[in-house]
């Protein structure tokens, strides 16, 4: 749209292209207005600045970016988490991993998120069970940057550790941790999920092990023996059609009470073993 000619935020919202609800969105992220104001306020001038800069979140919008980067947040398990581009975006079927976590936790338990990204498990964890011992790790700088962000915004207490899943310092005590929970890249390399929707804007190491999609749970699950307790539990994401492998690795592993846990679509996502 032109930013020469002043619009309301009535003619904006309608001639963006944009659904209404992300126009909506965008409109109180650039302008810090809210629902309400726009409803009350829709002939209100846009000033050309700000013209200018929702314009080109519009097409960036439009050219099949994410909104969770356009706005620099997404809502998971009721609170607002910082999202960048180093991050995964979280989605809600992760919440069932968050669930489950909660469900296998003990009081005072100690848990692990391997691969956190923005945090988004570790931090929900924290806020639920400030009880708990909560502990973080990820392979890049530039996601724990955006996670120790979103705990210091959430008054969540995570101890983050840097490194490749085990091998992160600072980590747990050996033979201390009550609940392994991962959400690692499964996505095979050559998946053409990869180049559709938001996925393209991703980042790819957080998204594929750039072979079958099964690599990172071999590490995690042989690893895991060497941090859990006695008893404790491992708790891991996957795609929809990986359930019965993650089972059978698992089983291979010396884990027992086996489950896998179908999302809202009735896709299987998360699967469970105890650690014999």
């Amino acid at each position: 749209m032109n930013t020469d000619t002043p619009i309301t935020l009535d003619s904006w919202l309608h001639n963006c292209g944009l659904p209404r609800l992300e126009a909506r969105m965008l409109l109180q992220q650039v302008l810090d207005i809210s629902h309400g104001y726009i409803i009350a306020h829709g002939q209100q001038l846009i000033g050309s600045s700000d013209q200018t800069r929702l314009n080109q979140l519009a097409q960036r919008r439009l050219a099949g970016e994410p909104l969770a980067y356009l706005l620099g947040w997404r809502e998971f398990y009721s609170r607002r988490f910082q999202v960048t581009e180093a991050v995964l975006i979280p989605r809600p079927e992760t919440e069932h991993l968050v669930e489950s976590v909660l469900a296998h936790l003990p009081e005072h338990g100690v848990v692990w998120d391997l691969g956190t990204g923005s945090g988004a498990i570790a931090i929900t964890v924290a806020c639920e069970r400030p009880d708990a011992q909560v502990w973080a790790a990820d392979i890049s700088a530039e996601a724990l940057a955006v996670a120790r962000t979103n705990a210091a915004a959430l008054q969540a207490d995570v101890s983050f550790g840097q490194g490749s899943w085990y091998q992160a310092q600072p980590q747990p005590a050996v033979n201390s941790v009550d609940v392994i929970v991962s959400n690692p890249p499964y996505i095979a390399v050559h998946d053409q999920h990869l180049q559709q929707g938001d996925l393209r804007f991703e980042p790819q190491h957080a998204l594929t092990d750039n072979y079958n999609g099964l690599t990172a749970f071999q590490t995690i699950i042989t690893g895991a023996a060497h941090f859990l307790r006695p008893d404790g539990w491992l708790l891991l994401e996957h795609g929809f059609d990986q359930g019965e492998t993650i089972r059978t690795m698992l089983a291979q592993n010396n884990f027992s009470q086996i489950y896998t846990q179908p999302d809202l679509a009735g896709l299987e996502r998360v699967t469970q073993g105890q650690r014999k």
